[in-house]
């Protein structure tokens, strides 16, 4: 296998025996992807009890639901995983998909202290990464590390944000970092999302763009918060930088949302205090020789994770298939890499590994967006792939 294929292994996490794990699988003489759980290390096709993770996740005890489901044995997952990586893998063979089908996929933004001060720098460098290092000195002289301490909405909150008015330091950043209301936005469309194993897209237009470690909340059209899992949004700072309009160029596009491995659903041992405990560690190795490492811990994010997803879906914006939302990450990467000042940008070929002890190991290497394999199945071709093999039930 190639350094990227060696790097896949394992994905499970640590107390993989003890979880609710469920994902998803393409199979070739199928045509389709099989929703599939992980028991013992080896992958049980459910998709004739649950067509998608979808309706996993409506199901009123989705944990149970999947230990309860019968299935075809699928075998280990190993040599799944193993053919996933697109470079070395074999067609005609299974592989790993994202975990998640049919849901809306959502993320808050400027959640933590640390990332919400890059953005302002991004919006004052207007996507200079030359001119970022003088102006993070300045954000910092005149915003310090205060916020961490405050309560988003609060009225010291507001009273700062006058404070900052006058100073002439006020930022749209700093309104949805402090402010009552979250930054909620649209990563990707349903079904676009990448997995573990496969190549996540750099448009090639961005010269200064970073990987965003994130858990990622599985939540059900009840608001009903049933899982998690880890996620990469991808994020290009110098397009963003030149005007929050262009969020969406940004953010969304082809394989620039990678999910999984697996989609961990919520029982008496896993829930989401232990989300609230975690740290997601990053690291980004590169074929220069370059090493990146960092974590994010959601104990320090500046809302709460279940306010997030109360702000994402209410009775003002309902999702009848469910979301997945990214909760944020205070992982913003500084360290230069080539001349000093010049911060961090990727590089075609980094791979980058996200993990998390209880929800296992995402890993993806750095591709131009028209290099990565094309969306192309999307939710249509999977109601008619499920159609043809007997699955859509009245």
């Amino acid at each position: 296998m190639s350094r990227f294929g060696d790097a896949v292994q394992p994905a499970q996490p640590e107390d993989a025996d003890a979880a609710a794990l469920v994902g998803r699988v393409w199979r070739p003489e199928l045509a389709g992807p099989s929703v599939v759980a992980l028991r013992d290390g080896a992958l049980v096709d459910i998709t004739a009890a649950f067509p998608t993770v979808r309706d996993l996740c409506e199901a009123p005890d989705p944990a149970a639901a999947l230990r309860a489901a019968p299935g075809e044995a699928l075998g280990p997952l190993a040599p799944v995983l193993a053919n996933t990586p697109p470079d070395t893998r074999d067609p005609a063979r299974p592989w790993l998909l994202a975990p998640i089908d049919l849901q809306a996929i959502k993320a808050a933004g400027v959640t933590f202290v640390v990332s919400m001060i890059e953005r302002v720098i991004e919006e004052r460098a207007r996507g200079d990464l030359a001119a970022a290092a003088e102006i993070r000195a300045e954000v910092n002289r005149l915003v310090g590390d205060d916020l961490a301490r405050l309560r988003p909405g609060s009225e010291a909150a507001a009273r700062l944000k006058q404070v900052l008015i006058a100073q002439g330091a006020w930022s749209q950043y700093l309104e949805v970092g402090i402010g009552p209301d979250a930054e909620i936005f649209t990563k990707a469309q349903p079904m676009a999302a990448v997995g573990t194993g496969m190549d996540a897209g750099l448009h090639p237009a961005s010269a200064w763009n970073n990987p965003e470690p994130e858990v990622v909340l599985a939540v059900a059209s009840t608001g009903r918060i049933v899982g998690a899992s880890l996620g990469n949004d991808v994020n290009l700072r110098d397009v963003e930088g030149r005007s929050a309009l262009l969020l969406g160029k940004a953010k969304d596009n082809n394989a620039s949302c990678a999910i999984g491995p697996f989609l961990r659903l919520f029982d008496a041992g896993f829930g989401l205090d232990a989300i609230r405990r975690i740290t997601v560690s990053l690291t980004v190795a590169g074929e220069d020789g370059f090493l990146l490492e960092g974590t994010s811990s959601i104990a320090r994010i500046s809302r709460d994770p279940a306010d997030l997803v109360a702000q994402m879906l209410n009775a003002h914006h309902p999702y009848p298939d469910g979301a997945v939302l990214f909760l944020g990450t205070m992982f913003a990467p500084t360290k230069d890499r080539g001349a000093p000042g010049q911060g961090f940008t990727h590089k075609t070929g980094d791979i980058v590994t996200i993990a998390a002890p209880g929800l296992g190991r995402l890993v993806n290497r750095m591709a131009p967006t028209d290099a990565c394999a094309p969306w192309r199945f999307g939710a249509g071709a999977l109601m008619r792939n499920l159609a043809a093999r007997g699955l859509l039930g009245g």
